[in-house]
């Protein structure tokens, strides 16, 4: 019996457009012997199972650093960075073989890492301040209050034309206590958002007689809507327009099909829950 094929989702950073698209391409039609790989797109709110990132970009270096590669979030660096990295890199003519077998080894090690762990590891705390504060700091406290962004509060809604995602995010949640709403009608979706307390809408872009963005454009138009995060749920195959998302205050989007940790990993940071 053969075993499940291990798949990965990658997070390309700062490569020029046309460089990005050849690695894509590649990264689709991996060897047959290791794992498949699925490319983000750039409005993706899922988390990379491992990124790659251009050599001679420094925000892309900077953003890399940022994410804190290791085993279990491996990171490939292409081209020359000229400092050394915590992760593997790679130099300029890029040979493919000699990438997938790389990619190949990160993958192997991170399914051991994976498995080894008793619990999933918590989100590391970043300090806010970094350096001593030399000024004296005299706001007073009831103006942070004010100041601070209160955690989303309400239900998910699940625009699709079946309800079977709905019962799915549903179980997913049940620890947390998060209602999940369900409909396949975008007059329903607006008349529950306006009514009722919903933290995120999730629009399936393929749901018949739905225009995704025209619907987050009218959801975002309502009063008080500022607070809902609308997330598309998308095939990569059917496309997805950024200028329309971003000008209809899209939040992001999630691909499809995905793993059920990229899932609540996305929708835990949505609503604020822990990890």
């Amino acid at each position: 019996m053969h075993s499940k094929r291990q798949s990965l989702s990658v997070r390309l950073l700062g490569f020029p457009s046309s460089e990005g698209a050849e690695l894509g391409t590649a990264l689709a039609h991996p060897p047959r012997d290791g794992p498949s790989y699925s490319c983000l797109l750039g409005d993706s709110l899922q988390e990379p199972d491992l990124m790659i990132a251009n050599g001679d970009d420094l925000s892309a270096l900077a953003a890399l650093l940022a994410w804190q590669p290791d085993a279990l979030r491996p990171g490939l660096v292409i081209g020359s960075a000229g400092m050394d990295f915590p992760c593997a890199q790679l130099s300029r003519p890029l040979d493919m073989f000699q990438m997938f077998k790389l990619l190949a080894e990160m993958g192997r090690k991170r399914a051991e890492g994976l498995k080894d762990l008793p619990a999933p590891a918590p989100t590391p705390r970043h300090e806010r301040r970094r350096r001593i504060r030399l000024d004296l700091d005299i706001t007073d406290p009831a103006d942070f209050i004010k100041m601070r962004r209160q955690a989303p509060s309400g239900a998910v809604l699940i625009v699709d034309k079946r309800g079977a995602l709905r019962d799915h995010v549903a179980r997913l949640l049940a620890p947390n206590q998060v209602a999940v709403e369900w409909t396949e009608s975008a007059v329903a979706a607006l008349r529950l958002c306006a009514e009722t307390p919903v933290a995120v809408v999730m629009i399936n872009t393929s749901t018949p007689g739905i225009d995704p963005y025209a619907l987050c454009g009218e959801i975002k138009r309502q009063d008080g809507a500022e607070r809902i995060a609308v997330v598309l749920l998308v095939n990569q195959a059917s496309g997805y327009d950024t200028a329309r998302a971003r000008a209809a205050g899209v939040r992001g989007l999630l691909d499809k099909p995905m793993a059920d940790r990229h899932l609540l990993g996305a929708l835990k940071k949505l609503l604020s829950l822990p990890s």
